[in-house]
Formats: C-alpha cells, sequence, structure tokens
C-alpha cells in the first residue's frame, strides 16, 4: 500500500503559514482585493486626520480589525488543510490495517 499522496496539500500548507507570517508583519501581498482596499482607504482616511491636526483613532481602529480579520482567516485557512491532511492520513492507514486484517497469514 503506497504513501498517501499529501503533497498538494503540503505546499498549501507552507503557502498559507507563509501568508500568515507575512500578515504578522502587516505586508500587503497576502491580502485579498477586498482587504487591500480597505487597508488603502484606512490609511488615506488616518493620513487626511494626520494632516487635519485631528486624531486618526478610528482609521487606526479600523486597520487593527482588519488586520485580525486577515489573520483569523488565514488561521481558519491553515486549519482546514490540516484536518483536511490529517484525515487523508488517517484514511490510507485503515485502508493499510484493513489490507492487512484482511490476508490469511
Amino acid at each position: 500500500m503506497p504513501k498517501p499522496n499529501t503533497s498538494r496539500l503540503d505546499r498549501d500548507i507552507r503557502q498559507t503559514e507563509r501568508k500568515l507570517q507575512a500578515v504578522r508583519k502587516q505586508e500587503m501581498w497576502p491580502l485579498t482585493g477586498q482587504e487591500r482596499r480597505a487597508v488603502m482607504r484606512a490609511l488615506a482616511g488616518g493620513s487626511y486626520k494626520v494632516v487635519r491636526g485631528k486624531s486618526p483613532g478610528r482609521a487606526e481602529r479600523k486597520l487593527e480589525t482588519l488586520w485580525q480579520s486577515v489573520m483569523t482567516r488565514l488561521t481558519t485557512e491553515l486549519t482546514a488543510l490540516q484536518t483536511e491532511r490529517q484525515r487523508i492520513v488517517n484514511e490510507a492507514a485503515t485502508a493499510k490495517a484493513a489490507k492487512k486484517s484482511s490476508s490469511w497469514w
């Protein structure tokens, strides 16, 4: 019985982990288009407030909330990928055990 083929899932898991690390550093490349636009809007709004001599508090909170939601999305995606990989490995192990127990030895 061959080993389960999890190379695609392993690659996706590594890529999602890289994205999660990038989001922790507040890099823009792992964001979706909608998330990028929201970040740019919040930055522009905060910049406008600073230029006008007002507090950018709301824009800062909006940015912080956005980064947290992106981290939550990526963490959920990572958990789903790891769960799927574990399911495939468990299925292969069950099939291997069933094959061994069915032999006449």
